[in-house]
């Protein structure tokens, strides 16, 4: 029984509730945007759409709780169009497909909007015929979605919880004003040299070299102090100390094992040409030497890795991925003799309608394709893949919504099948080259943005079952959140690389020290290893292993250990402090022995102050990207350079220390704050 029943008719499909759903998918998809580039991790968006949702409509006398879940499920869909996008558009430029210049703007504008707005709506369509089965199937508990609704239903709190979400925000955004002011928090690199000495007796007794013979040997690498951000904490807070360990121990494999052996052996050789493009600065030779050692064998294995780690998820899931193929043909085959839906919450999109739109998106996916390679046979067959491909991911992602929620939806995993599949059928057709490549990349870019909007949606859409929603009404809603969302995502992108490259040149933009984006190098690396024979295989192979060991060995993600190792240390090593923070509260929680809603609160607490800091970090790093990026044509926001005075460089490593205590005193007290007396009811519990 909903909680609203069918018969009841209240508000729900409004233009404000619209509204204010289109301004939250922009903005909490361009800030999961931002945070899976530069942390290669993303936070689901239904929680804190509630909570705003919630708060801004209850400014309205006569808003309604159907209204409001009108709202967060138009709000929450821009979360899974930015996923996807960021887990393939980036990778047109990191294989210098696209040029994401002035003078490409609009065409790859276009092109990239297409991509993730077919996707979207592929998405949509198939989770509209596959919603009532799998919505009422009593084996899909939908943890997240439940976790929702009854947010909704204690909705007499929800202008607490917006404030503790807005007051995080603030705390996030001004502390990244801040530290973009010229205070970086613990970002300079210290240097150390190699012990060389010490190996001579070791290579004399390999006979490598004799007692009189000089080891050409030596160097120094880098060790970055944690990027102490409201971003990492809050993302080391949600995932936890354990994994936030197991990605900080990549990291280390990284940069503590492989960098510096390679820097060792291969330093003495390299240095020379670094030093003659450095102009003879020494320091500047070394580290450039570092980071593109890290970069182009380091990262190869990594990707190796991250391959075997992302296969091992699908191998893990074998039984719900067969389970949702077979539930989703089962589905189609139910949905297509059901008789027509008379109550309110049963009915959906006609499935005219539906069947009319699969056809008009692969007429244009045909044309779009045919754009990218040139030939209609390839183009159609890619889209033919795109369909079959996205129809089955698009059960699997809902069926495993379903079972562990959207946040633990493997949609990396999901992708990377998708990409192998494209690259061996461009291979097998003859589609070679830069067209097949970009032809593969146009697949697992429709396919990523399907899957990951799909399982957003019958997330949302379970909700909407619970609450007694029209289903009709927020699957256009959605229409709309994917359109809009795929026609202004293109921009936060497009800024957050241009303006990196205006401060860091070569080394910044996607790809880079900034903006690692590591879902979108490993599908760069298998698209153009696989049809463009560019792959340094044996490193992958390395990395292969070297995943396979992991396995044996019972670790308990490869991918994010791999995903560890291809991220910059300074990120890992401060998602890992915030792991260590949420660790520490759990440890105090434990310890006073709170009862079961007195720890519902404490978490609920936790995940709001951890998002809001991601949030408030997120947009005003967006802000200043378009700011950098305006900059370098129009001379204005001098007053940062007021901030870098020679007066106040002393004071920066205090500020920073200051600031870093803040974030963590912040992480430990909001929480613990939020305990509430021992006979309060349990409120329900955010599962991010």
């Amino acid at each position: 029984m909903p909680f609203v029943p069918d018969a009841a008719e209240q508000r729900e499909f409004t233009l404000r509730a619209l509204v204010l759903g289109l301004v939250m998918c922009v903005i909490l998809g361009a800030a999961n945007a931002y945070l899976g580039l530069r942390a290669g991790m993303t936070i689901a968006a239904t929680y804190p759409a509630a909570v705003i949702g919630m708060a801004v409509l209850r400014l309205f006398r006569n808003s309604t709780i159907l209204e409001e879940n009108f709202a967060r499920t138009v709000g929450s869909i821009g979360e899974s169009v930015a996923a996807g996008a960021i887990f393939t558009i980036p990778a047109f430029v990191i294989l210098s497909l696209w040029k994401f210049d002035a003078a490409h703007l609009w065409q790859e504008y276009l092109v990239s909007s297409a991509l993730m707005i077919l996707g979207g709506l592929l998405g949509i369509m198939f989770v509209t015929i596959l919603r009532r089965v799998m919505v009422e199937d009593p084996s899909l508990q939908f943890p997240e979605s439940v976790a929702a609704s009854e947010i909704h239903k204690a909705g007499q709190k929800g202008s607490e919880a917006a404030l503790q979400l807005f007051r995080a925000m603030g705390v996030g955004a001004l502390v990244r004003i801040v530290s973009s002011a010229g205070f970086g928090l613990f970002r300079d690199q210290n240097e150390f040299t190699l012990p060389v000495g010490r190996l001579r007796e070791s290579f004399v007794r390999l006979g490598l070299t004799d007692e009189s013979a000089k080891i050409t040997a030596g160097g120094v690498t880098t060790f970055s102090a944690p990027d102490v951000t409201p971003a990492y904490l809050g993302v080391g807070y949600i995932i936890g100390p354990e994994l936030g360990a197991l990605n900080f121990a990549g990291g280390l494999l990284a940069w503590g094992l492989f960098v510096p052996l390679l820097v060792f052996f291969l330093g003495p050789g390299l240095i020379d040409q670094y030093l003659a493009a450095s102009g003879g600065n020494e320091e500047a030779a070394w580290g450039a030497m570092v980071v593109a050692l890290w970069k182009y064998i380091v990262r190869p294995i990594a990707v190796g890795g991250m391959l075997v780690g992302a296969t091992f998820t699908l191998y893990k899931m074998r039984k719900n991925l067969i389970g949702g193929f077979k539930r989703g043909v089962a589905d189609v085959k139910k949905s297509a003799t059901a008789q027509a839906a008379t109550k309110r919450t049963e009915r959906d999109l006609s499935l005219k309608v539906v069947g009319l739109g699969i056809l008009a998106i692969f007429v244009l996916m045909i044309a779009l394709y045919s754009y990218f390679t040139g030939a209609i046979g390839t183009a159609v067959t890619a889209a033919v893949v795109m369909i079959v491909t996205g129809f089955f991911f698009a059960a699997v992602s809902g069926n495993l919504v379903g079972l562990i929620g959207s946040s633990n939806n493997p949609l990396s995993g999901l992708t990377l099948a998708t990409t192998i599949i494209a690259a061996l059928t461009m291979v097998i057709i003859g589609a070679t080259g830069a067209q097949g490549v970009v032809a593969v990349l146009g697949v697992a870019a429709v396919g990523c943005v399907s899957a990951a909007v799909a399982g957003e949606m019958l997330q949302d859409l379970k909700v909407g079952h619970i609450l007694g929603g029209t289903p009709w009404k927020m699957q256009i809603g959605d229409i709309f959140g994917v359109v809009v969302a795929g026609l202004v995502m293109f921009f936060p992108l497009y800024m957050m690389h241009n303006s990196d490259l205006a401060q860091f040149g070569a080394s910044g933009g996607f790809g880079g020290r900034t903006y690692s984006a590591p879902q979108a190098g490993l599908m760069a690396a298998l698209s153009q290893g696989i049809v463009g024979g560019e792959m340094a295989w044996p490193l992958v192979f390395v990395g292969i292993a070297m995943g396979i060991s992991l396995i044996l060995i019972r670790v308990r993600s490869p991918m994010l250990f791999s995903v560890g190792m291809y991220l910059p240390l300074g990120t890992t090593f401060a998602i890992f402090c915030g792991g260590v923070i949420r660790g520490v509260v759990d440890k105090i929680r434990d310890h006073r022995g709170y009862n079961a809603a007195q720890k519902a609160r404490v978490e609920n607490a936790g995940v709001l102050a951890a998002s809001g800091l991601i949030a408030g970090e997120a947009l005003v790093g967006l802000l200043i990207a378009g700011v950098v990026y305006a900059r370098a044509s129009h001379a204005f926001w001098t007053w940062r350079d007021l901030f870098q005075s020679r007066a106040l460089e002393s004071l920066v490593p205090w500020m920073s220390i200051v600031a870093a205590a803040v974030l963590v005193w912040y992480l430990i007290a909001v929480p613990l704050r939020k305990a509430g007396d021992a006979d309060e009811p349990a409120p329900p519990t955010a599962v991010m």
